[in-house]
């Protein structure tokens, strides 16, 4: 058997597995319902709030703008930890030190982060359909474009939240060089409210991430043709979504691999025992 496509099913096989648990897992289990009532409760108490001009009741432009952020938000943060935390107690290190091992472990992670997408939405979107009317205009045309900018929104941000937990010094800074920006690019992706009601070079700097496009895909899915008004330029512009979205997975697909190579080599049984004593340091 080629010992890479042995390493990939291994992977596979492991990701299937740790997402299987983490379905069982309390911890993960209170996560989603976290998500899902402070995503839900923001929602219903915006419920009777109307888009000025547009007859938009609130949650249904915001529904599809929030499980946008939730993919960016979810696909980079998650990887990047769980990377970062498997350097520091020595589980990249036992996988470098396997034939094919880091394929195998990469794999695993690819496959768990992308599983573990699904309940963190589907909490949020089957409650949001028994509480609000009128989420979804699009009919089987809008869940066909749902599938694929999740599809291609995965394939623009995970391999960041890669990146992001290899370059990172340790676990601690994950959260201020990762997620404090992506919570600021979610502010002016265009989540919570019209990006055209944003400057314009806030406008400019939020089309260069994948947040906005993953966001504007999702809302020419659910929302009426009418709402493209609340968009830059009047329009969807579905092919800029998916060249912008593609260009991304491209550019994670050509570095992704290299920066984890120069992590693995760099990786070793002197470097964990550092992080493992700065972690304990930090914790007193």
């Amino acid at each position: 058997m080629n010992p890479t496509k042995h390493a990939i099913g291994l992977g596979l096989r492991r990701g299937w597995t740790e997402f299987l648990l983490s379905l069982r897992s309390p911890q993960d289990q209170g996560f989603y319902l976290f998500t899902a009532v402070g995503t839900l409760l923001f929602l219903w108490f915006n419920r009777d709030n109307e888009l000025e001009g547009t007859g938009l009741m609130y949650p249904t432009y915001a529904l599809p703008s929030i499980l946008g952020a939730l993919l960016a938000f979810g696909v980079v943060i998650g990887p990047a930890f769980a990377l970062a935390m498997e350097r520091e107690d020595g589980t990249l290190l036992r996988h470098k030190a396997l034939p094919y091992g880091m394929q195998g472990y990469v794999t695993g992670q690819l496959t768990y982060h992308s599983l573990a997408l699904l309940p963190s939405l589907l909490t949020v979107l089957i409650p949001s359909f028994l509480l609000f009317d009128g989420l979804m205009h699009g009919g089987a045309a809008g869940w066909l474009t749902v599938a694929w900018v999740v599809v291609l929104g995965l394939l623009a941000t995970l391999p960041l939240g890669m990146i992001l937990g290899s370059v990172v010094p340790s676990t601690q800074k994950v959260g201020t060089w990762g997620m404090l920006p992506i919570m600021v690019l979610t502010a002016i992706s265009g989540i919570f409210f019209p990006i055209t009601l944003m400057w314009g070079w806030v406008q400019a700097v939020a089309q260069v991430f994948p947040t906005y496009w993953i966001g504007l895909g999702l809302r020419s899915a659910f929302l009426p043709d009418s709402a493209v008004t609340l968009e830059l330029g009047d329009s969807w512009r579905t092919g800029m979504t998916v060249l912008v979205l593609a260009a991304w997975a491209v550019f994670g697909a050509l570095v992704t691999p290299r920066i984890l190579r120069r992590m693995a080599r760099r990786q070793s049984g002197s470097q964990v025992q550092a992080a493992r004593e700065a972690t304990l340091q930090w914790v007193r």
